[in-house]
């Protein structure tokens, strides 16, 4: 079953951001949007390039309203750590999420049993709470976060304009569709 459309179910964990440990739960989710990246863990090779082009990146999220969220299986101490250790990392002004338990790999769908690390998934939430995105990777392929940045935007327009929708490759300010019976079979 796909988790595109549902409510993101309760959680509550820790994360190390701007140079604290705080709680991060699904009520830190409410109210804005919101990009959970889950990566395999702390100081692997590819996780610390996607921290660094999600904190490159960060402050077009910030203008479109949204929070990123970096989780790892690792714990938020890890976290701290790797922040401090690693000058890709340390850019990072976002929650690294640690995700000890597993509780959060489980529920979006990208936990790898055998080796208790999580593949990497990119998800948008809504300010409802609800998934709009989701996108599942194997670990050895890194992401583009300015993709997620398009979706997000994508996902946005969308929601405050119910009757358009956003055609391949839309970019903010470009023209949208409006689904209707005269365009069926003439695109």
């Amino acid at each position: 079953m796909s988790l595109i459309n549902t409510q993101v179910q309760p959680f509550k964990t820790q994360a190390y951001h701007a140079g604290k440990f705080v709680e991060v739960s699904d009520q830190s989710l409410k109210g804005k949007w919101s990009v959970i990246v889950f990566m395999p863990a702390a100081f692997t090779f590819n996780c610390p390039t996607e921290v660094e082009d999600a904190a490159d990146n960060y402050a077009e999220f910030q203008k479109a309203g949204a929070e990123v969220y970096i989780v790892t299986t690792d714990t938020h101490f890890s976290h701290k750590v790797w922040h401090e250790t690693s000058p890709a990392v340390g850019k990072a002004q976002f929650p690294l999420v640690g995700d000890p338990t597993h509780q959060l790999t489980r529920a979006f769908g990208v936990h790898i049993e055998e080796e208790g690390l999580a593949l990497r998934g990119t998800f948008i939430v809504n300010p409802d709470g609800v998934i709009k995105t989701l996108e599942i990777h194997d670990n050895a392929i890194a992401r583009d976060i300015k993709e997620t940045v398009r979706k997000l935007k994508a996902a946005q327009y969308v929601a405050n304009n119910p009757n358009e929708v956003c055609p391949a490759k839309w970019k903010e300010g470009e023209k949208t569709l409006k689904p209707s019976l005269d365009l069926v079979g003439k695109i």
